[in-house]
């Protein structure tokens, strides 16, 4: 399968997913961004989940903008660049506020370790002992 022909179906069934949905151009791309991220995210919970969910969505835009890019070449009906961009920023603003606040989100070392110490019933026993 040529470069052209997997560009071809990529924009198919993009097309395909827009009827399907009812969803407009823009709001597929927000969507896919966030639902990648999340998955990602949730996928990868060690130390860099959130770059790592991040530049997963940033491969995902660049990717699927140079396969449209690709589709429209072949076609011959060009978009100009500021198209491509403004698909590329709808896919990663949100996950870019999510990685940007996703420290705060997430519970410190420390604080995990004195909830998991309340959870685990040792110091319900240590005040038994001292009463």
């Amino acid at each position: 399968m040529t470069l052209i022909e997997i560009a071809s179906l990529f924009e198919d069934r993009k097309l395909s997913i827009i009827e399907a949905s009812g969803l407009g151009k823009d709001a597929l791309h927000i969507y896919f961004g966030l639902a990648l991220f999340l998955l990602v995210r949730l996928m990868w919970r060690w130390r860099g989940g959130w770059i790592v969910a991040w530049l997963a969505v940033v491969a995902m835009a660049c990717g699927g903008e140079w396969l449209d890019m690709t589709a429209e070449h072949s076609r011959s009906t060009i978009q100009p660049d500021a198209a491509h961009w403004h698909d590329i920023w709808n896919t990663i603003f949100w996950p870019s506020v999510l990685l940007l606040v996703g420290r705060w989100l997430q519970p410190q070392a420390k604080d995990a370790a004195v909830m998991a110490s309340k959870m685990s019933g040792e110091d319900a026993e240590r005040r038994l002992e001292q009463a």
